[in-house]
Parts: structure tokens; sequence; C-alpha cells
């Protein structure tokens, strides 16, 4: 069975799928998803929804997910060594934090690689189609990601979900395949000026991907022939295809289910609502005089007339037409409101309620709401997008050279982002709480008794994915400087206390120089126990008027 027929056979497995994505689109973004086999390359009239929540929702949704998966500033997976093949780690601390050093330098390697490519972009599109439409393939190239929405492949898994094959249909040029065409496509030329400048004639070209022996094998065909050079092949666990769900809905099923097919009713009822709003507002808005039969004054008098103008007749023979469904629209509305706020929660649009009474904690704990009901999607993301994507972003640097070789038995590497830092949320959030409750119940110095600050802090930065290394003190190092600082503050109040006491010594009547000769000769000697470099002579240096430092004789005799 060639690439044609597999596409065939698999595209009738798709087909409610398809159906089922252009409704979600065409409630959210109309441009996002066309019908089945609509390859159209020019601009086309798309029908644009009586609302905006759908299409706010999905970008906010999408935009969570993307920050959530690929943070920026920060690495989403960490390399760890496997310490059961490494014993001496544990007793080798400095070969610890050299590893981790390298390690941390190889991820920032990678996270400048794709900062600089345009990954996020096409991850960001990916996104939107895994909201709206529950699917989207990804083809990991050495240079970018390719998209291809679910229109434009098929794909056949096993019992367990895994994916078994994979073919894609594309459109391409044929002066670019001239030399793969059949002759009598090749010999072909236009009959007219007009068939000549219309635009190039297209031709499908089919991409089949299968799995074979722990590797991936995929090959392009044209009119049912295998293209010579498209042949190519990898590592399963370095497989460049990428086919994602947003979530398996069901046993069996083979592709998946958006976020918007699980809201489509209230979706839909608010694009009803919406609708019948805003016809009505603008019927209620539009203003008709109507005059008596009997009425002196003429319609055209009035239609004529500007404003301020006099004219004759009666106030009673004029009226205004009123639509009269205030009330009705009143309904509508306070309808519109509700399904509003649900269709907010439900894609992640933090509404916060509007009081003067409103903290900042219960702002932040309603953002923690919504976002920990991301658990089970974060979970099919990791596994299907960040995985492989890791595994293939790896696979490549390593080849190119980019980055050094790194052994899988030795070093692994784990994800940190995703569902990993929900659950890290959670962690600091519970520390933070444990932390409040001893030291409103038991008082700080509990605190300060029981709890170990340097656990505290290795916790906390855990929970936010920081790094420790060489930011935080140890505690032998803490111990060390406060020795320090203890010695300063010693050494400082000795010598006050010296200077207090020279003070109270000096105002002493002993040290009187009127009463006490000998006065001066002790204030010295005081001051040169506190500094004690000065007045010091050199040693073996003479005094003046004598040798070897010895006192003149008296009299002059030696």
């Amino acid at each position: 069975m060639n690439a044609r027929q597999r596409y065939d056979s698999l595209q009738g497995d798709r087909s409610q799928y398809v159906q089922q994505a252009k409704e979600a689109a065409r409630l959210t973004l109309p441009y996002i998803f066309r019908g089945e086999e609509e390859t159209t390359k020019g601009a086309r009239i798309i029908p644009t929804p009586w609302q905006s929540v759908g299409a706010k929702g999905v970008v906010t949704l999408a935009s969570k997910l993307m920050l959530a998966l690929l943070p920026p500033q920060t690495s989403f997976f960490k390399l760890q060594p496997n310490e059961s093949k490494l014993p001496e780690l544990a007793d080798d601390p400095e070969m610890r934090s050299e590893l981790e050093l390298s390690f941390a330098k190889i991820e920032r390697t990678i996270m400048e690689t794709i900062a600089a490519s345009d990954d996020r972009v096409t991850v960001h599109q990916a996104l939107k189609h895994l909201v709206v439409t529950g699917n989207v393939l990804l083809y990991m190239g050495r240079d970018k990601l390719r998209l291809y929405p679910l229109n434009r492949y098929v794909v056949d898994r096993d019992g367990n979900g895994n994916v078994t094959a994979i073919v894609t249909k594309e459109k391409i040029s044929k002066k670019f395949v001239a030399h793969l065409l059949p002759p009598e496509l090749q010999e072909r030329k236009p009959n007219s000026v007009s068939q000549e400048n219309k635009p190039t004639e297209e031709v499908d070209v089919y991409t089949c991907v299968k799995y074979e022996n722990n590797r991936v094998i995929w090959y392009q065909e044209i009119f049912d022939k295998i293209i010579p050079t498209s042949y190519g092949k990898a590592p399963k666990d370095a497989d460049p295809w990428m086919p994602l769900r947003f979530n398996a809905a069901a046993d069996g099923e083979i592709y998946g289910r958006g976020r918007v097919e699980e809201f489509i009713g209230d979706l839909k009822s608010l694009e009803a609502l919406s609708q019948a709003l805003v016809e009505g507002s603008a019927a209620a808005a539009k203003v008709v005089f109507v005059v008596s039969p009997s009425s002196t004054t003429k319609p055209a008098t009035l239609a004529s007339a500007g404003n301020g103008a006099i004219v004759q007749g009666r106030p009673d023979d004029i009226g205004v037409v009123q639509v009269g469904k205030t009330a009705d629209f009143r309904t509508a509305y306070e309808m519109m409101q509700t399904l509003e706020k649900r269709l907010s929660e439900a894609f992640l649009i933090l509404s916060v309620r509007q009081s003067e009474r409103t903290t900042a904690e219960e702002v932040r704990m309603t953002q923690m709401e919504l976002e920990q009901q991301l658990g089970g999607l974060f979970s099919v993301l990791t596994t299907e997008f960040l995985v492989p994507y890791l595994n293939r972003k790896l696979n490549v640097l390593q080849k190119t050279g980019v980055i050094p070789r790194i052994p899988k038995e030795i070093v692994s590497p784990t994800i940190v982002a995703g569902v990993n830092a929900l659950g890290r949320g959670q962690d600091r959030e519970s520390l933070t709480a444990f932390l409040t409750t001893i030291s409103q119940t038991m008082g700080p110095e509990a605190l300060a008794t029981h709890i170990n600050p340097e656990e505290v802090i290795k916790r906390l930065a855990a929970s936010q994915g920081i790094d420790v290394l060489n930011l935080v003190k140890s505690m032998d190092e803490v111990n060390e400087q406060q020795s320090q600082e203890q010695q300063t503050m010693l050494d400082g109040q000795k010598e006050l206390e010296m200077i207090k006491q020279s003070g109270q010594l000096a105002k002493s009547p002993a040290m009187d120089p009127a009463r006490n000769p000998e006065a001066m000769s002790i204030i010295d000697g005081q001051m040169q126990a506190l500094s004690p470099t000065q007045g010091q002579e050199a040693p073996g240096q003479a005094e003046p008027g004598g040798q070897g430092g010895a006192p003149p004789a008296p009299g002059g005799q030696p």
C-alpha cells in the first residue's frame, strides 16, 4: 500500500474530528482552521463571530500554556547525574559541584539555541490549534519546527495509544519537482496566453512515516513513486514527528478533543444571544417618526425640518416608534454575563471580584485555583511534547557539536516545567502555610528553635526552580562570618573600655601634673598601651645622649 492509499484509508476516521474542529474554529478563531482539503494560499472570506469571548479565551489559554511549557529566562529541564552509576558523588561534594556547573552551562547553551530560533512562535501557534481543534502535528527539523493542521495529516495508533503510522499531504509547485513528473505532464505546455498567466499548477506530495524496530523511517511519494532523496531515519527516542493531542477523550480514539469542544454548548448559546442582542439593540436604536393621517403637518415638512426649526402642527399627531423590549433585553444580557463568567473560568481568564475589599491574597488564590485545573493537560503535553522535543533537541545539538556528548547511562534529563511546576508551586504554598501556622500558634521563637533555616531556604528555592549553587551560603560559611563579626565586636568593646578607663584615670587627682609630677609618664604609658606601634623605637636604636638604650650617668660621667 502506497502513501496515497494509506492516506485515503485513514481519512475516514478523521472526518468527524475535522467537522467538529471547523465548528469550534467558527465560534473562536475562524482563520485558524479550514475545512477538509482546503489549501487556498490567498485570502478568503471567513465568518465573523458575534462575540469575542471565545477568541480571547483561546489566546489567553494558549499563552499561559506557552509560558508554562517553555518559560522564558529559565530552563524547562534539568540535567541530573545518575547517582547509582556514580556512587562517589555522595562522598565528594566538590565533584558534584563541578558537574552541576557543567550541566548548568549546557542547559544555558540549549536555552540560548531555543531563544535564537523561532520555536516559540510555532509552539504558540500549535497550542492554539490544540485548544481549538484538539490535534496538531509538529515536525522538528534541524533548523526549525513545522506545523501541520488536522486537515493535512492522518495518524494511526495501537491499542495503547502509541503511534504506528503518520501520513501527511501537501501541495507543491510543479516547477520544484519537474524532473519527477511523468512524461505526459512534463511535455504539456500552455496553449494560450491566459493559461500561461495562470498561477503555477500544484501536485500532491505525500510523506509516509513508519515505526520499525525502535527506529523512525520516513520518505515522500509523488504520483505513487518514492522520491529517492527523501529518505530519513532517526532513533525512536529522538523522533522528529510529534502528533500532539489536547487530551485523549476516550479509550480507543485516535485523535484528541479540544478545550473548545468541551464547552461548545456555552459558546453556541453565547453566540446566539449575542447575535439576538446586537440585532435587537440596532433595531431599538433606529429612530422612526410616525404622523397621523389627519394631521396638518406633512411628513415631508417634518423630514426636511432642521434642528430647532418651527413647524406648524400638534404634538399629539406626531409620535416615535418604540421597541418596548427593555425587559427582554435585560434577561438576555444577564444570561450572557453568566455564560461569559463560565467561559472565562474554563479558559483561565482571571476575573477578580470588583470590590474595595479585594485583597492581593484573594487574587493569588483565584489564579492558583484556575491554574490547578490544567494538571491533566500538563501531563499529556509533558509526555507527548516536552520529552520528545527535549530528546530531539539534545540529539541534534550533539550531532552538530554545539554541546558535548552526554552519556545516557550517567546523565538523565528531567522535565521541571508543566505539571512539575504546578507540583512545586503546591509545595511552596504548603511550606509557607506550615511556617505561618507555627509562627502564629507557637510564636516566632519556635521557628528559631525548631526550624532549620538552611533547609527552609533550599526547599523554597527548589519550589520556585532556583538553583542555589553558589547563591546561598552554607552553614559553615554563615558560622565563620558570624565568628568574625563577633570577634570584631569584642575588639571594639575592649578598645572602648580601655579608652573609658584612661579617661577616668586622667580625671583623678593622682593624675594631676601639678600635684603629681610623675602623672605625665603614667598617662604616656597608658597611651602606649592603647597604641603599641606608637612611641616604640626600632630594635637596637639608642636613646639620645646614651648608648645601647642605657640612661646617661649622673653628672655626665660614663
